[in-house]
């Protein structure tokens, strides 16, 4: 339930209204790398989903699988167009490859190094503060002009930060680098106001 990533594909489950179980599974114990688990996700990690007799894990992979099976229940969250479909996709690598490394620096060192058992790196934290601070200002001017990140609707690339910059806001204790950027606070405060993200919650 700490962990974020898998709250990305249970949002996009509850935002397509798709009926799901969820089965813990507990990595302080290490169940994440038995043979069982394994079999579900190589790579140790959270989330796995098995539909049927299919398999996927990465949670923002399991996003898109969700949004495209189910793409005629719930919000389309890939968009009606092509062109809204690009700037989805766009987004959701800017998410992975520039939002998420600095923030995830921020997470491990703030919140997880003494559970973890590794020192927290002040030097790394200030780096990924000033990184992510970049990223955001870029976010600002775009929201400026747009809504929601790929354009006026809610997409997966709106889903994609939720857990994450939950975390931000909350437990790491930066709240004022989305608060003192008055159009990120703006689309941080409508995201995360959805009923299905305070469902996942």
């Amino acid at each position: 339930p700490h962990f974020a990533s898998p709250k990305r594909a249970l949002v996009t489950l509850i935002e397509k209204g798709v009926p799901f179980e969820t089965i813990p599974v507990d990595l302080m114990k290490g169940e994440h790398k038995q043979p069982a688990y394994l079999a579900l996700q190589p790579f140790g990690t959270v989330p796995a989903v098995v539909d049927g007799d299919y398999k996927i894990f990465e949670s923002r992979a399991v996003m898109r699988y969700v949004a495209e099976k189910y793409r005629s229940q719930g919000p389309d969250l890939l968009g009606k167009t092509v062109e809204d479909r690009g700037q989805v996709e766009q987004w959701l690598d800017v998410e992975a490859t520039t939002f998420h490394p600095p923030l995830l620096n921020l997470t491990l060192h703030i919140m997880f190094a003494s559970v973890m058992g590794f020192p927290s790196d002040e030097k790394l934290i200030k780096e990924s503060e000033e990184k992510l601070s970049a990223v955001l200002d870029v976010y600002e001017a775009h929201l400026s002009k747009s809504k929601y990140l790929a354009g006026d609707f809610v997409s997966l690339a709106d889903l994609a930060h939720l857990p994450f910059t939950d975390y931000l806001v909350g437990p790491i204790g930066k709240a004022y680098m989305i608060k003192d950027r008055k159009h990120v606070s703006a689309w941080w405060d409508d995201i995360s106001s959805r009923p299905a993200w305070k469902e996942t919650l």
